[in-house]
């Protein structure tokens, strides 16, 4: 499959580690974020990375060019940052069939190719890594609602009184029919086009989404703690960790 890595977004709640470089190429163990993610995707056996860019993209282009490890890199620009769902239409005209969608201010550590695999082998419309979270953190997310059989019944984005605390991780798969979803989306109330609007209309169509429970862990890069936990859990998990004092962390 194709993999789609949303990757335009100014990083705002990173400054100043954003305040120079866009959110995809502040360092997490040595690694631009963007390159945590082309790794995972490379091993999912992507046959092309559709990078959408925004904020200082020419700083992505310039780093990646056109291939990663063999796997061809294809940009599309999100002009201005109007939302996910807004900008996976960047990249309609590219994509050929199902792909994999993973948003690219994430460190994922968990069983991603499960979802991979649910997808190629089920033929369902869609399918979800999700997790449970702590209930006081649930509105931060897009929050699920599932049925007996797993499947993805709604999508709420942030809501204040979330119904349960089973969450988006940012890793997904789609057939094209999202974007008939995606294009139909009207604005929400803080003015963007919302992926968990496009997912309901894609559940009200009658479509198929599976949820594959998340084994492992993900840290969402939103703030400067937030990197400081994925370096941490990285370097926990590599058998042989450098030590900081010869260059492993970044000195961002």
């Amino acid at each position: 499959m194709q993999a789609v890595v949303l990757a335009a977004g100014k990083g705002t709640r990173l400054r100043p580690l954003t305040e120079e470089k866009p959110k995809g190429l502040v360092e997490v163990d040595g690694k631009p974020i963007l390159t945590h993610c082309f790794e995972q995707l490379v091993d999912l056996e992507a046959s092309e990375l559709l990078v959408v860019i925004g904020y200082r993209g020419e700083d992505v282009v310039d780093r990646y060019g056109e291939e990663f490890r063999g796997v061809p890199i294809t940009y599309a620009t999100q002009e201005e940052q109007l939302g996910l769902a807004h900008a996976l239409n960047t990249v309609e005209e590219h994509v050929d069939d199902d792909f994999m969608l993973m948003l690219g201010d994430n460190v994922f550590r968990a069983n991603v190719e499960d979802v991979a695999q649910r997808q190629r082998e089920s033929r369902v419309d869609a399918a979800f890594l999700v997790e449970e979270v702590p209930w006081e953190e649930a509105s931060r997310y897009g929050v699920c609602a599932t049925n007996a059989y797993g499947e993805i019944t709604e999508v709420i984005e942030k809501p204040d009184d979330p119904p349960s605390n089973l969450v988006m991780t940012g890793f997904y798969t789609f057939s094209p029919a999202i974007f008939h979803a995606t294009n139909l989306v009207q604005p929400s109330d803080r003015g963007e086009y919302e992926l968990s609007d496009a997912i309901d209309l894609l559940i009200q169509s009658g479509r198929t989404i599976d949820a594959v429970e998340l084994d492992g862990w993900r840290i969402d890069v939103g703030y400067p703690e937030d990197r400081e936990e994925a370096e941490r859990r990285l370097q926990e998990a590599s058998p042989a960790s450098p030590s900081p004092s010869v260059g492993n962390v970044s000195s961002e």
